[in-house]
């Protein structure tokens, strides 16, 4: 399996899985929602999907990360914005409600981090998904993708967007 390294906090660690690339076919995955159903690609359909990927919820560029893509997002027709992390699907629940976003989408990889690993974000000394953010196309084909070289980073918040704005 590739691996390749990013920081985080300054300190090198190493990502597991393959880095996607824009044209790809996005891999499908199972992951429990905040109900503990299992949710996939398919569950989805044919929408735009931004598929927001964070290490951890209750941390402020998660959080902030989050909270933007969900608050552009939701004034969009034909897209979501899927937020998928390790945290526990009971912790992802309360972050919401905590949050006040009730309807946001959050995924928990925490089961078997086989999301992670099929999307080259798994952080193998951690167990925790590193940062990154994919726009897909109805047909699941990637057509944004960014891979934060410092976990704790920002993503490209405009650059997503616009990149998603465009499949609309």
């Amino acid at each position: 399996m590739p691996k390749r390294k990013v920081t985080m906090k300054g300190s090198a660690v190493t990502l597991r899985g393959p880095q996607l690339a824009v044209g790809d076919q996005a891999p499908d995955f199972k992951l429990l929602d905040t109900d503990l159903n299992p949710r996939t690609l398919a569950s989805f359909g044919d929408q735009v999907k931004l598929i927001s990927i964070v290490p951890s919820l209750d941390t402020g560029v998660c959080d902030t990360q989050t909270r933007r893509f969900n608050e552009e997002i939701s004034k969009m027709d034909k897209a979501v914005v899927i937020t998928v992390s390790v945290d526990l699907p009971f912790a992802q629940k309360r972050w919401c409600g905590a949050a006040g976003l009730d309807s946001a989408i959050t995924l928990s990889d925490h089961y078997d981090v086989s999301f992670g690993e099929a999307y080259g974000v798994l952080i193998e000394e951690l167990r925790l998904l590193s940062r990154a953010v994919l726009v897909l196309d109805g047909s699941n084909t990637i057509r944004y993708v960014e891979y934060l070289d410092e976990v704790t980073s920002h993503p490209d918040y405009e650059a997503a967007l616009e990149a998603l704005k465009k499949l609309l």
